[in-house]
């Protein structure tokens, strides 16, 4: 959807205006971004979203329900639409997250994508009649769709060669997923090896294909949940706090056959591929097609069916909620698809999601309870969350005992005290979140003599007794203490060694509490001096395969590696480097930005703010944290110790006028769309930023060409329109290497 920004530079590139309407439309534009839509802000979101992405798709452990994580999804794509806000990182860019390091990783042939969602009716008629519009229906003649539940397990690919299932791969980041197919062979209801149904007067399947990559959703029935979490109490393994959880664990196994012993189940939604085997033919429609991969011994959900219009959607998701506490499986919506595959084709897709399909949600399920009392935990930036204790109630399933307030502008927004009945839901169905106050409740307590305790937002660190401060319009407190902070410090430690920044493998979150709890690392300079000896004899909390929680040491194995692969972080490239150090407003962007505009970290350490207004994209709050940050002496210090211990970042080719005037597409716009084979659509921006193209997300005047790969939709129908230059995936490869990038 075009941003208001979007369309104003449209109407300026589309048509002569006057010297007056061009100031005029300037004028709206600055208006529109001076709204409350701090970039601090959408940075913090953007840090949310991913941890709590990461924590539900990787780490099994959720932290937010769904609705809330929704609700901050939706909050972050009105930010961009209303911004020139669109961080590479940011979750609208992608579709899930990365991989853990236990598994192999895998691409897809075709990207596993995930699904837009929707919540109310209005919604639901709203893409109805982008489906009639966009696919040239006629209004009389309502559009056909095919309906299921959504299951809430892990997504899967399965893939089939001749029949015989040789791969199942886990979604990952859309992308790339892991090779879980040594565990997806211990799940009975998936077949390892096709067959065709025995019922001959099926219209369906009549060949095995040659190939097949099916995708369907692995999940845990309620019975099978309760009955390995009354076993894991009897043996003291790990008991899960929900089916959804139990299944993603028990899938990503290190050994098959403790999956085999859970009871996993799967049904199949969608075919990715297919090469159907001689003389038969792939069904046209989607509920056709789930029924070729029924034929073919494959499970598909008994209540997918088939529906005409918005009130044929609206009557399934009525039926499937009031069905929804008596299946003996968890889902938490409902998915609706077109049923014709020719214009599920011809719709495409979006960088995230298909077009042609919505996943409508339920409402989140809503109890009373008492607050107890409020928190405050300090986060790796130093923002002071409120986390509120509540009297334990049972939520949708769950005994929920405390959820997150956010700010304190949340607290204000609700007008919570402490004794206060308050309204909580679980939602999304994963984890609370207080929607309101019993006012009611409140005058009889008042009444009955009962003193409400206002909430009071400390005015020290509750971890360090630092100052807490608040910056202009800022809805977070912060505190002061940085590095001195001790809860900063474990989260800071965390961030230098992620995968995006230097990358060091082994070192997670149960380390590094150890290595802080313990004091032999108090900043990320203090990991290079660290021997195996001293990691061999840590100790911490460990789960077995069996989902058995002990305590062992790291051992001298472990140690080694670990210490091999911090003193290997030492030479990762200095954009890596300068987003590793933590610093707020810079995300991985930002860093790569910097990294390119400065030689050394001292250069980048001796910027004035004046010098870093003059790079591109880099706004005024952002300039400021930078100059700051590097002008607190603890900062310092730790950058002089890292230097000190030999950390030595490559340097990026650095900006100058000289080769800016070498890059051959400098001064051009391009723009990508559709899915390409050999590159993701960061890689292939890369390629084209490196010999100093523009890379845009809308199709203008101005554009110099569009790159179109599988799937194209609507910015190569405008390319077409406007008569801009369309070029293949092999026209693409052919220019890059015309001017010399290594593919």
């Amino acid at each position: 959807m075009s941003t208001l920004i979007d369309l104003i530079e449209s109407i300026s590139d589309d048509n002569d205006l006057t010297r007056e309407q061009v100031h005029d439309l300037e004028e709206i534009k600055k208006t529109y971004r001076a709204q409350d839509l701090s970039r601090e802000h959408y940075r913090e979101l953007v840090d949310t979203l991913n941890r709590y992405s990461r924590a539900y798709y990787i780490e099994d452990n959720p932290l937010v329900p769904d609705d809330e994580y929704d609700r901050l999804y939706r909050e972050l794509q009105d930010i961009e639409a209303a911004t020139d806000f669109k961080d590479a990182d940011a979750p609208t860019r992608r579709v899930g997250d990365g991989l853990l390091n236990t598994f192999a990783a895998v691409k897809h042939q075709v990207p596993l994508m995930s699904l837009d969602d929707i919540f109310h009716k209005e919604e639901l008629e709203a893409f109805n009649q982008r489906m009639h519009l966009a696919a040239k229906i006629d209004d009389e003649e309502e559009a056909e769709y095919c309906c299921e539940p959504k299951l809430d397990g892990l997504a899967i690919s399965l893939i089939y060669e001749q029949g015989i299932l040789v791969r199942a791969v886990t979604r990952g980041d859309g992308t790339t997923g892991e090779d879980v197919t040594a565990n997806a062979k211990t799940i009975k209801a998936i077949p390892l090896k096709l067959s065709l149904s025995a019922d001959k007067s099926s219209d369906w399947a009549k060949a095995i294909p040659d190939y097949l990559d099916v995708r369907g959703e692995v999940f845990m029935t309620r019975d099978g949940f309760e009955q390995w979490n009354e076993e894991a109490k009897k043996h003291n393994w790990r008991v899960f706090a929900n089916p959804r959880n139990a299944a993603a664990g028990s899938l990503r196994q290190q050994d098959p056959k403790v999956t085999a012993t859970r009871p996993l189940t799967f049904n199949a939604y969608y075919i990715g591929a297919a090469t159907p085997g001689a003389g038969d033919s792939l069904p046209d429609t989607q509920y056709g097609r789930l029924q070729w991969c029924k034929s073919l011994g494959l499970p598909i959900n008994p209540l997918v069916c088939v529906k005409r219009g918005f009130t044929g959607m609206q009557e399934f998701y009525q039926y499937i909620g009031a069905q929804r506490n008596s299946l003996n499986y968890d889902i938490d919506g409902t998915v609706m698809k077109l049923n014709s595959i020719a214009l599920q084709e011809e719709l495409g897709f979006t960088a995230k999601a298909p077009r042609w399909a919505v996943a409508y949600k339920f409402p989140p399920q809503e109890e009373m309870t008492e607050l107890l009392a409020v928190d405050f935990q300090v986060g790796r930036t130093g923002v002071i969350t409120p986390v509120a204790r509540l009297k334990p109630v049972c939520v949708g399933g769950a005994n929920i005992s405390n959820c997150t307030l956010h700010n304190a502008d949340e607290i204000k927004r609700l007008g919570l005290k402490i004794g206060d009945t308050i309204i909580i839901r679980r939602a999304g169905d994963v984890i609370p979140q207080i929607t309101g106050v019993v006012l009611e409740e409140r005058t009889k307590k008042e009444a009955q003599g009962a003193t409400l305790t206002e909430i009071v937002f400390p005015t020290t660190c509750p971890e360090c007794g630092s100052k807490v401060e608040r910056e202009g319009s800022d809805v977070a407190y912060r505190c002061t203490g940085g590095l001195v902070c001790p809860a900063q410090r474990r989260l800071a430690i965390e961030h230098y060694a992620e995968r995006n920044a230097l990358d060091i493998d082994g070192l997670g979150t149960a380390i590094v509490d150890e290595l802080v709890g313990h004091k032999l690392v108090s900043t990320v300079a203090d990991l290079y001096t660290l021997t195996e000896a001293q990691l061999a004899t840590l100790t911490f909390e460990h789960e077995d395969d069996s989902g058995k929680l002990t305590r062992r040491t790291l051992g001298e194995t472990i140690a080694k590696k670990l210490v091999a692969n911090i003193a290997a972080s030492k030479t990762r490239p200095f954009n890596r480097f300068i987003y590793a150090l933590g610093i707020r407003e810079v995300g991985t962007s930002t860093a790569k930005l910097l990294a390119t505009h400065f030689k050394t970290i001292d250069d980048l350490m001796a910027a004035t703010t004046e010098q870093l207004l003059a790079i591109p994209t880099i706004g005024p709050v952002a300039a400021t944290t930078i100059v700051d940050f590097f002008a607190e002496e603890h900062n310092r210090a730790v950058i002089a110790r890292l230097k000190e211990l030999g950390v030595a970042p490559e340097p990026l080719e650095q900006v100058s006028e000289m080769n800016l005037a070498q890059k051959p597409l400098i001064g051009q716009t391009y723009v990508l769309t559709g899915s390409l084979e050999r590159f993701t659509r960061e890689q292939a921006k890369e390629l084209l930023e490196q010999l100093g193209a523009k890379v845009s997300g809308s199709v203008s005047k101005k554009t110099s060409a569009v790159v179109a790969g599988a799937a194209a939709g609507s910015k190569l129908t405008k390319a077409q329109e406007l008569g801009i230059k369309v070029l293949s995936e092999e026209d693409f490869v052919n220019l890059m290497a015309e001017h010399g990038q290594q593919l």
